[in-house]
């Protein structure tokens, strides 16, 4: 597996839990997982990364992605503009869906296969998942237990509006796509408090990883 090059340790580890970690958008998800990687036996696979390499130009998702939208999604160096797509999908929930269709089934089967590497190799205690359908997609087949990052809307709002510039229509078009905090909540078998300082975060994932 090509992202296995940086093994965590030489000593061999048999892993104790693959988790999935979800959250509204706005949430810190990608903050908490820096915090795992730089401070537990933790390897990390993000859903959207994995769904960025089978969208390149050869790989499995790229074709029928094509097929699909035509090659006015394209860029000129033939990548795929995943902003101009993502305004296509935004603005139709039904080419949502056959995108989902499309991408969804590849990016888990690979990530299925990069977990059974990783249990073959023996260099990590912990594998976190992170997908914006985790949910949704039922990765409770894939994960042993969900935890689930939050913060409160009102700051998500505020976040959202600091470091990426969205309005209030955007931000309200993305969260009616998603799950509602009681939904998050009661599909995670523990929720992280990710509003405050590096180190509240930090703290209660020491303590989840100690039970």
């Amino acid at each position: 597996m090509e992202d296995s090059a940086k093994n965590h340790t030489d000593v061999l580890i048999s892993m104790k839990k693959i988790i999935g970690i979800t959250g509204g958008i706005g949430s810190g998800k990608s903050t908490v997982l820096d915090l795992l990687e730089k401070n537990f036996s933790a390897y990390i696979i993000k859903a959207d990364d994995v769904a960025k390499q089978l969208m390149e130009p050869g790989g499995k998702a790229f074709i029928e992605v094509v097929d699909f939208f035509g090659e006015e999604i394209l860029l000129p160096d033939g990548t795929i503009d995943r902003k101009k797509l993502a305004a296509v999908v935004f603005a139709n929930p039904n080419k949502r869906i056959v995108l989902n269709s499309i991408t969804h089934p590849l990016v888990k089967k690979k990530i299925m296969e990069q977990i059974a590497c990783l249990k073959a190799e023996d260099t990590y205690e912990y594998c976190f998942v992170e997908a914006a359908l985790l949910i949704e997609d039922h990765y409770q087949t894939v994960c042993d237990e969900f935890w689930y990052i939050y913060v409160p809307e009102t700051l998500r709002r505020e976040r959202l509006k600091a470091s990426r510039g969205y309005t209030d229509e955007k931000i309200d078009s993305i969260l009616k796509s998603q799950l509602t905090e009681e939904e998050f909540a009661k599909a995670c078998a523990h929720t992280v408090d990710n509003s405050k300082d590096l180190d509240f975060t930090l703290s209660q994932l020491e303590k989840l990883l100690q039970m």
